[in-house]
Protein backbone atom coordinates (compact mmCIF):
# COMPACT_ATOMS: atom_id res chain seq x y z
CA UNK A 1 0.00 0.00 0.00
CA UNK A 2 2.97 2.83 0.28
CA UNK A 3 3.74 2.28 -3.53
CA UNK A 4 5.62 5.46 -4.02
CA UNK A 5 3.54 6.88 -7.17
CA UNK A 6 0.75 6.61 -5.08
CA UNK A 7 1.62 8.48 -2.04
CA UNK A 8 3.30 11.33 -5.09
CA UNK A 9 -0.23 11.17 -6.77
CA UNK A 10 -2.00 11.97 -3.21
CA UNK A 11 0.01 14.38 -2.13
CA UNK A 12 -0.01 16.66 -5.84
CA UNK A 13 -3.88 15.96 -6.01
CA UNK A 14 -3.78 17.69 -2.26
CA UNK A 15 -1.76 19.96 -2.98
CA UNK A 16 -3.05 21.11 -6.81
CA UNK A 17 -6.80 21.37 -4.76
CA UNK A 18 -5.83 23.11 -1.99
CA UNK A 19 -2.63 25.48 -2.74
CA UNK A 20 -2.62 25.93 -6.57
CA UNK A 21 -6.54 25.89 -7.78
CA UNK A 22 -7.57 28.71 -5.21
CA UNK A 23 -4.86 31.51 -6.82
CA UNK A 24 -5.01 30.42 -10.40
CA UNK A 25 -7.69 30.78 -12.38
CA UNK A 26 -6.50 28.72 -16.09
CA UNK A 27 -9.22 26.58 -16.82
CA UNK A 28 -6.71 23.48 -17.62
CA UNK A 29 -5.22 23.61 -13.86
CA UNK A 30 -9.47 23.35 -12.38
CA UNK A 31 -10.25 20.87 -15.44
CA UNK A 32 -7.64 18.63 -16.43
CA UNK A 33 -4.64 19.03 -13.67
CA UNK A 34 -6.28 16.74 -10.88
CA UNK A 35 -7.26 14.28 -13.86
CA UNK A 36 -4.11 12.82 -14.39
CA UNK A 37 -3.55 11.88 -10.94
CA UNK A 38 -6.58 9.32 -11.11
CA UNK A 39 -4.56 6.14 -11.97
CA UNK A 40 -1.51 6.61 -10.10
CA UNK A 41 -3.64 7.48 -6.91
CA UNK A 42 -6.67 5.27 -7.02
CA UNK A 43 -5.59 2.41 -9.26
CA UNK A 44 -2.93 1.04 -6.02
CA UNK A 45 -5.57 1.11 -3.41
CA UNK A 46 -8.22 -0.68 -5.52
CA UNK A 47 -5.58 -3.36 -6.11
CA UNK A 48 -4.93 -3.36 -2.72
CA UNK A 49 -8.76 -3.97 -1.60
CA UNK A 50 -8.59 -6.15 -4.24
CA UNK A 51 -5.89 -8.09 -3.19
CA UNK A 52 -7.29 -8.61 0.73
CA UNK A 53 -10.80 -9.54 -0.80
CA UNK A 54 -8.31 -12.62 -2.55
CA UNK A 55 -9.57 -11.37 -6.23
CA UNK A 56 -6.07 -10.45 -7.17
CA UNK A 57 -2.99 -13.15 -6.53
CA UNK A 58 0.54 -10.94 -7.27
CA UNK A 59 1.70 -8.56 -4.54
CA UNK A 60 3.69 -6.84 -7.19
CA UNK A 61 3.18 -3.10 -8.89
CA UNK A 62 -0.14 -3.09 -11.21
CA UNK A 63 -0.10 -4.56 -14.93
CA UNK A 64 0.01 -3.10 -18.44
CA UNK A 65 -3.25 -4.86 -17.97
CA UNK A 66 -4.56 -3.80 -14.84
CA UNK A 67 -3.76 -0.23 -15.62
CA UNK A 68 -5.66 -0.06 -19.18
CA UNK A 69 -8.49 -2.30 -17.84
CA UNK A 70 -9.41 0.26 -15.52
CA UNK A 71 -8.48 3.24 -17.07
CA UNK A 72 -11.30 2.19 -20.12
CA UNK A 73 -13.33 1.54 -17.00
CA UNK A 74 -13.44 4.43 -15.27
CA UNK A 75 -13.07 6.63 -18.24
CA UNK A 76 -16.45 4.96 -19.77
CA UNK A 77 -17.77 5.03 -16.48
CA UNK A 78 -17.07 9.29 -15.70
CA UNK A 79 -17.23 10.67 -19.41
CA UNK A 80 -20.02 8.16 -20.31
CA UNK A 81 -22.62 6.50 -17.79
CA UNK A 82 -21.60 9.62 -15.63
CA UNK A 83 -22.95 12.10 -17.29
CA UNK A 84 -25.71 10.30 -19.20
CA UNK A 85 -27.13 9.26 -15.46
CA UNK A 86 -26.44 12.99 -13.82
CA UNK A 87 -28.01 15.63 -16.04
CA UNK A 88 -25.43 18.54 -14.00
CA UNK A 89 -22.28 16.80 -15.00
CA UNK A 90 -20.47 16.95 -18.65
CA UNK A 91 -18.57 13.76 -20.48
CA UNK A 92 -14.90 15.31 -21.29
CA UNK A 93 -12.48 13.49 -23.80
CA UNK A 94 -10.14 15.53 -22.34
CA UNK A 95 -10.69 13.99 -19.13
CA UNK A 96 -9.71 10.88 -20.88
CA UNK A 97 -6.67 12.41 -22.44
CA UNK A 98 -5.70 13.63 -18.64
CA UNK A 99 -6.20 9.98 -17.21
CA UNK A 100 -4.38 8.50 -20.04
CA UNK A 101 -0.91 10.63 -19.18
CA UNK A 102 -1.21 9.78 -15.36
CA UNK A 103 -2.08 5.93 -16.20
CA UNK A 104 1.28 5.84 -19.14
CA UNK A 105 3.40 7.87 -16.11
CA UNK A 106 2.39 5.38 -14.03
CA UNK A 107 2.27 2.75 -15.99
CA UNK A 108 5.88 3.05 -16.77
CA UNK A 109 6.96 3.92 -13.22
CA UNK A 110 5.32 0.32 -12.35
CA UNK A 111 6.82 -1.21 -15.05
CA UNK A 112 10.40 -0.58 -14.21
CA UNK A 113 9.87 -1.52 -10.32
CA UNK A 114 8.39 -4.56 -11.69
CA UNK A 115 11.40 -5.38 -13.70
CA UNK A 116 13.45 -4.38 -10.60
CA UNK A 117 11.52 -6.64 -8.15
CA UNK A 118 12.87 -9.75 -9.43
CA UNK A 119 16.18 -11.39 -9.95
CA UNK A 120 16.56 -12.63 -13.19
CA UNK A 121 18.52 -15.90 -14.26
CA UNK A 122 19.06 -16.61 -17.80
CA UNK A 123 16.79 -13.90 -18.98
CA UNK A 124 13.50 -15.36 -16.85
CA UNK A 125 12.85 -13.89 -13.67
CA UNK A 126 13.44 -16.44 -11.08
CA UNK A 127 12.11 -15.66 -7.28
CA UNK A 128 11.35 -11.84 -5.72
CA UNK A 129 14.38 -10.34 -4.51
CA UNK A 130 12.91 -7.20 -3.35
CA UNK A 131 9.44 -5.53 -2.40
CA UNK A 132 7.94 -2.82 -3.63
CA UNK A 133 9.74 0.00 -1.19
CA UNK A 134 13.13 -1.82 -2.34
CA UNK A 135 13.48 -3.89 1.15
CA UNK A 136 15.50 -7.34 0.26
CA UNK A 137 13.41 -10.35 1.43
Amino acid sequence: MLDPVCLAACAAYVINRCLIEPHFAAAWIHSWVNDVFLIPAALPLLLTVQRALGLRNPDGPPTWGEILSHLAGWSLLFEYIGPALNPHSTGDAWDVVAYSVGAIAAGCWWSSRRRSVFELKDGRATRPVRDMSGSLQ
